[in-house]
């Protein structure tokens, strides 16, 4: 069973087909890349996918589970987590702060749980700061957590909100634009990352992860399979070197299509 199965969606905004009977498959445990022109409905295909938009028709089946009509919070709860292209730290908290408002169910968040169960809420919290250090030690953010999150860097924000999305164990990951506006060197960490997360999962408790992106060499390196979109339809779809050399995916990206 996929991990995530589209199928004949559609959406439009006024007059305008953002997306046209899109259909797609993701199995668990892969890396999926997403790509098309500026336009190719990307965006409102994440935005769907997560519940800030509402599908006009079709079905997104998440883990077995229609969530056609389910809000974001509710798909979130599921075990759907997306990031966004600009980051949205509270840059207010600190880097650490901001990993440990993440997870769910907290005891400490009922006031009587304070009282009643004290060393509840204090083993949680030891647990939760616990896995915050692990989780910024792996990025390279450890030494930054009791920065302010509004004093990182463009891409230390990315690796923040990843690391965040992370906190709440999701079973799948909506990557949107990850390396757009990071330096090379950090790109390049969060591509390895990425990679090193999937694979030091193990097979039952594996990470797929869906990713938009326009920067084509390093999708290229990331993916395992990867989906074209354009005018709101999969026009192509296949391993990165069977993409890379359809003429369908160079006609589209030159506005031949």
């Amino acid at each position: 069973m996929p991990m995530l199965s589209i199928h004949n969606v559609e959406k439009s905004f006024g007059g305008i087909k953002a997306l046209d009977g899109c259909s797609l498959e993701i199995k668990k445990g892969a890396i999926v890349g997403i790509i098309g022109p500026n336009g190719a409905g990307k965006t409102t295909l994440f935005r769907i996918i997560s519940g800030f938009e509402k599908p006009d028709s079709g079905t997104i089946v998440f883990d077995g589970e229609d969530i056609g009509g389910a809000t974001s919070f509710e798909i979130a709860r599921k075990g759907l987590i997306r990031t966004f292209q600009i980051p949205k730290a509270l840059t207010k908290l600190t880097v650490e702060e901001n990993l440990l408002l993440a997870p769910q169910f907290q005891y400490g968040e009922r006031i009587w749980n304070v009282w009643l169960r004290p060393k509840d809420v204090k083993r949680q919290e030891a647990e939760n700061i616990k896995k915050a250090h692990a989780l910024l030690e792996f990025l390279g953010l450890l030494h930054l957590k009791h920065e302010y999150a509004g004093a990182l860097s463009g891409g230390q924000k990315k690796l923040l909100e990843i690391a965040r999305a992370l906190m709440v164990d999701p079973k799948m990951l909506l990557l949107d634009e990850p390396f757009a506006g990071v330096n090379p060197t950090l790109a390049l960490r969060i591509l390895e990352w990425l990679k090193e997360l999937r694979n030091r999962d193990n097979e039952n408790d594996s990470i797929t992860i869906m990713v938009i992106e326009h920067d084509m060499p390093k999708l290229m390196q990331l993916s395992d399979y990867i989906y074209v979109l354009n005018k709101g339809k999969v026009i192509a779809s296949g391993a990165p070197e069977e993409v890379r050399a359809n003429e369908q995916v160079v006609e589209a990206y030159l506005g031949g299509v």
